[in-house]
């Protein structure tokens, strides 16, 4: 087992397979608009960071997690559990998960999906490529959110053009943008995004956030 993180209030538990809790996760946390009493879906949870780390901003939260990996799901339980945190972990592909959520059920949905193309080249390692599209993983949000929701999520800069296209394709409009760079001399590394479901036309860019302020 890796060794535990403190998120917050919360304990986090994570194993040696899990995918690493790093930058773009605690960014995509703190950048989420989060209003207290929240219905809050996380898609692809992994372990539970990013349900903690919400529930850490603004409790109480009802907190939902989809998982594809079974052990990660039940790190997730475990780590709601032992934090005295009430919510539901589904472990399944979330093509077919998201079908039997309530339409409209949720607030906020969040995402830190895998950032590459399966066949791309890009050097992500398996947990940074792609099963389910960019695609998909709009489609899901736009199922779950509920009109005037928002859902966002941690992606690569060069794929923004695509992440709109699939946004506004499933009634989601960004609204808010903000780019992640490791320093103040590098290219961005990531990028911030929250969209709102059947949103008004209107994109605000906030300032670009550094990760390494060494």
């Amino acid at each position: 087992m890796r060794a535990p993180e403190q998120l917050g209030p919360y304990r986090y538990d994570q194993s040696d397979t899990c995918f690493p809790l790093g930058q773009d996760s605690l960014a995509l946390a703190a950048f989420a608009t989060l209003r207290r009493g929240d219905k809050v879906c996380d898609l692809g949870c992994g372990a539970g960071a990013l349900l903690l780390l919400l529930a850490a901003r603004a409790a109480p939260l009802a907190l939902t997690g989809v998982e594809q990996d079974p052990a990660d799901s039940a790190l997730a339980r475990h780590n709601l559990a032992q934090n005295g945190l009430a919510g539901e972990i589904i472990t399944g592909d979330l093509r077919q998960v998201c079908k039997t959520l309530p339409a409209g059920g949720f607030s906020l949905v969040v995402a830190n999906p895998p950032y590459f193309k399966a066949g791309s080249g890009a050097d992500g390692g398996s947990a940074r490529t792609e099963e389910a599209a960019l695609e998909d993983w709009c489609a899901a949000a736009g199922r779950l959110v509920k009109n005037g929701g928002r859902f966002a999520l941690v992606h690569r800069p060069e794929r923004l053009a695509e992440l709109f296209a699939a946004l506004t394709t499933h009634g989601l409009e960004p609204k808010r943008l903000a780019l992640l760079q490791h320093r103040a001399d590098t290219p961005p590394s990531a990028v911030l995004v929250e969209a709102v479901r059947q949103g008004r036309p209107g994109l605000e860019i906030l300032p670009v956030q550094l990760t390494d302020r060494r």
